[in-house]
């Protein structure tokens, strides 16, 4: 049975770690990421769930993702998970993720990797992801707004395709810097 680390509200470990399926105590947090692939003509590569997966079934959602098992770093769960669903391997041993977002039990970080891909080469997750295509920002609004896509909200796509060409939130340097 997968375990995963559970840590403190600062992101230290607390060597303590968490069976799958059990919820995280009140006042700890377990890791989870997600990897977003795009290629150089802009577009992301999103993978379509396995329709008798239990959450958001057969729906369209970013490249990969999931919890880091006990041990991993973000880095080295990225790493996998990617490996793992979609068949790509590639080292983010050195990559920071472009962002972490909060939520209630955990710390999700947002791995952003530009990289062409040919997706008739891929090797998928049977159990995890039924199919995988390249899609437009737009393309993804529209399957969120139909609901075929994971109900993130659009603000957060949105800003994913801002974040795979920039280093931050800001667009230029301080102008006032010289």
């Amino acid at each position: 049975m997968e375990r995963y680390d559970l840590y403190d509200i600062h992101r230290r470990p607390t060597g303590e770690s968490l069976e799958r399926g059990t919820k995280v105590p009140k006042g700890y947090y377990r890791l989870v990421v997600h990897s977003c692939i795009f290629g150089s003509d802009g577009r992301m590569l999103i993978q379509r769930r396995q329709p008798f997966k239990s959450g958001w079934a057969g729906m369209w959602d970013i490249t990969a993702g999931g919890s880091a098992q006990s041990g991993d770093t973000s880095n080295e769960a990225a790493s996998r998970e990617l490996r793992e669903e979609v068949g790509i391997d590639v080292d983010l041993t050195d990559v920071r993720p472009a962002m972490t977002i909060y939520f209630d039990g955990g710390f999700n970080d947002i791995y952003t990797i530009n990289m062409d891909v040919d997706i008739d080469n891929l090797r998928l997750q049977e159990s995890e992801v039924a199919e995988v295509k390249w899609a437009t920002e737009e393309e993804i609004l529209e399957m969120l707004k139909n609901k075929e896509f994971v109900l993130y909200k659009s603000s957060f796509i949105s800003l994913l395709f801002f974040l795979r060409n920039h280093n931050g939130a800001f667009t230029h340097k301080d102008p006032t810097k010289k």
